[in-house]
């Protein structure tokens, strides 16, 4: 597959779970991929998973001065940026009356925040033809127990989406929002671990889909590709779903 040759990706949250693996997909369809996460030792095992000469780099997306840093990198060895997969977030499980300043700010800051500054520190490195994808979710559209303000970190994320289709009306950049239902991810499982009900919670959500299963990551970056090829060149503003019918019932 080549789809992509000759395009520089860059994808937030690239170490681990999704990021990962579209980082694989898009290096197999010919993109130079640079990915960015928080732990280096993380990082290093991504890149001998990836290959094709993909790049990692260090930062918090939450800082702009990483992202500052960051960007600036990519500048100078890539010279560009086609496709910008802001694909990094966090999330935990805090019912109503049980939320903290702190998980609130940091959810915010990394998932809002940080999509935000990441998006507008690639925007000058992107021209014509260039996608953007900015990783939603489910729980954007739906009420989910314990989960809300991840859910609304998701909701700024899909407007997000819509209002950028606007300011880049113009320039032939595209912005589009990649949304997985629950998805067999690190990233979930810590989130389930600290519930307590890991087991019972993935049954439940296995059985809320109409496939009756949880996705699996290289479901969601074969979508991720799409997005970020030529093939889905008349979108922008667009939420595409992949989450085995969830939210769609």
């Amino acid at each position: 597959m080549s789809r992509l040759a000759g395009k520089i990706a860059v994808i937030t949250g690239g170490n681990s779970g999704i990021g990962l693996a579209t980082a694989r997909r898009f290096a197999q369809e010919g993109a130079q991929v640079v990915i960015i996460g928080r732990r280096q030792k993380e990082l290093d095992e991504a890149i001998a998973l990836i290959g094709h000469e993909a790049l990692a780099i260090q930062g918090d997306i939450s800082k702009l001065i990483d992202l500052e840093r960051i960007f600036s990198h990519i500048r100078q060895v890539k010279g560009k940026v086609d496709i910008l997969f802001a694909n990094a977030g966090l999330g935990e499980l805090q019912p109503l009356g049980a939320i903290t300043e702190e998980s609130y700010e940091n959810t915010f800051n990394v998932n809002v925040k940080g999509t935000l500054f990441t998006v507008q520190k690639a925007l000058p490195l992107m021209s014509h033809g260039g996608s953007i994808i900015l990783t939603g979710s489910t729980t954007g559209s739906m009420g989910t127990p314990a989960f809300s303000v991840y859910s609304a970190s998701k909701a700024a994320i899909r407007n997000f989406a819509r209002s950028w289709a606007l300011d880049l009306q113009g320039t032939g950049i595209r912005v589009n929002v990649l949304s997985p239902g629950s998805t067999a991810t690190p990233g979930l499982f810590n989130v389930l671990e600290s519930s307590g009900k890991k087991e019972s919670l993935l049954a439940d959500f296995a059985q809320e889909a109409p496939l009756g299963r949880i996705g699996d990551s290289d479901e969601i970056a074969a979508v991720a590709s799409f997005l970020a090829s030529d093939e889905s060149s008349f979108m922008t503003g667009s939420e595409v779903f992949v989450d085995g019918g969830l939210a769609q019932i």
